[in-house]
């Protein structure tokens, strides 16, 4: 890295006195194999651990990256482990201050570097989505020609975010949430840590836990409590962080809920239940509490998905493109924001009209399936297009319900045992009187006898 006045300034006072910098900061990794999780990134061979120049370049020298996870876990720590452990020429810039003359310039010096000694230039740009199309066409040359190697990081999915040419010059690396195991033992190792809290203070399990909680797998905001709350302890002369204390330092109450127990189906449970029910408010309030308790949100958007199908179905034919657009935005920006996106899901499904028919429809027909009633497709339905199927009688007088005015054919195609069987029984709620009008149509319009 190239450090500017105020840089070298800032390094030398946290030299001199560590605890003028945040603890996350502090418990930063100085190698990749102090790298909590991303252990897939990790592997020997891997583009990172060619970029710390653990294996020769030569002809096949380390590729550009592009960096994209959610924010905490570890985009900005694994281009800092590349900084100190790289013998090559490191430069940062941020997307958020830097613009196409900073790009140029970072350029035009690692040409020279190159050139006049002979040093590689590596370049971490966070935040590389709020670049525009034409801020990231000034990078491509360097990508391209190998000027510098680029690392940039990205929360946005890249696909959208990054241009095309520079994607196609860079490997994409997805970094995944970390684990509670990750956040744990990141904890622990910040509380007996040299650089962390030197073991100033105990933190008991149910805080720990709380912690976790909060952290929604992310490393900073996890350290970044666990100082506070150190803080408030040691103030107030305590040996331990009370749960009591982390509470009252980062406000925000221990929802009683455990993920891996009872109460993660319960309140689940009450969710679904309270949305089949139409009480917006009451669904609001149990996905507030999943929310709170660290839930993944992939977890609250599947349920979601299953509500619109299960509990609303053809009442209102928009819940499941809504719910799978929930989940599918979810799955892009997850937490804080996508906590919009689940309320936004949650309100439509809880206030639109319900039906459970596809429900009890297709659970109709899996029991008949399963009870053996069946029976061989009937001869006019069955595939013709192969030679001799004519001989066998296959697909003789089937008639192409098109050629006909209204668009339908009096003819069998229910299986003999089941001809007259109904399934779909459609209620009046909503959109779906439409489809009840039309079954009663189109059942009468095929001969069917009523049940």
């Amino acid at each position: 890295m190239e450090p500017d006045l105020f840089t070298a300034a800032a390094e030398e006072r946290q030299e001199k006195d560590p605890a003028a910098s945040p603890l996350a900061v502090r418990m930063r990794p100085r190698t990749l194999d102090e790298v909590v999780g991303q252990q897939h990134l990790l592997k020997p061979g891997s583009p990172l651990r060619r970029l710390v120049g653990e294996s020769g370049g030569g002809p096949a020298g380390p590729s550009s990256v592009i960096l994209w996870g959610p924010p905490g876990t570890g985009k900005t720590t694994l281009a800092y482990v590349v900084s100190k452990a790289t013998n090559k020429r490191f430069v940062e810039l941020s997307a958020i201050t830097a613009g196409v003359k900073e790009v140029r310039a970072v350029i035009d010096g690692a040409r020279r570097a190159t050139g006049g000694f002979g040093r590689e230039t590596v370049l971490f740009l966070d935040e590389i989505h709020r670049f525009s199309k034409a801020q990231q066409d000034s990078l491509l040359p360097a990508v391209e020609n190998r000027w510098v190697t680029l690392i940039a990081a990205t929360t946005e999915n890249p696909y959208f975010s990054v241009i095309s040419p520079l994607l196609s010059r860079s490997l994409l690396l997805t970094l995944e949430p970390l684990t509670d195991d990750d956040v744990r033992g990141l904890l622990r190792r910040a509380l007996s840590d040299e650089r962390g809290l030197k073991d100033a203070v105990a933190l008991p399990e149910d805080t720990e836990a709380h912690l976790l909680r909060i952290a929604g797998g992310d490393a900073r905001r996890a350290l970044t409590a666990l100082e506070a709350a150190a803080g408030a302890a040691l103030d107030q002369g305590e040996p331990e962080i009370g749960l009591a204390t982390l509470e009252q330092t980062v406000d925000r109450a221990a929802v009683k809920y455990d993920r891996d127990g009872d109460q993660h189906y319960d309140v689940a449970s009450a969710l679904i239940k309270s949305i089949r029910g139409s009480d917006v408010d009451a669904a609001l309030h149990y996905l507030a509490r999943m929310i709170e308790a660290g839930e993944d949100p992939r977890f609250i958007a599947r349920r979601l998905m299953i509500s619109a199908s299960e509990d609303i179905g053809l009442a209102d034919p928009n819940a499941l493109p809504i719910a799978v657009a929930a989940a599918q935005a979810v799955a892009m920006i997850g937490f804080p924001e996508a906590a919009l996106t689940l309320s936004h899901a949650t309100i439509a499904l809880a206030l639109a009209p319900k039906s459970n028919s596809a429900t009890t429809a297709i659970g109709a027909a899996l029991e008949d399936v399963r009870k053996g009633l069946a029976g061989p497709v009937p001869p006019h339905l069955r595939d013709g297009h192969y030679k001799g199927a004519a001989k066998l009688g296959h697909a003789q007088g089937y008639v192409y319900p098109h050629d006909l005015p209204e668009g339908i054919a009096e003819q069998q195609y229910a299986p003999d045992a089941l001809k007259d069987r109904p399934y779909y029984s459609p209620t009046r709620h909503g959109a779906e009187a439409r489809y009840a009008d039309a079954v009663e149509w189109t059942r009468n319009h095929l001969g069917r006898k009523r049940s």
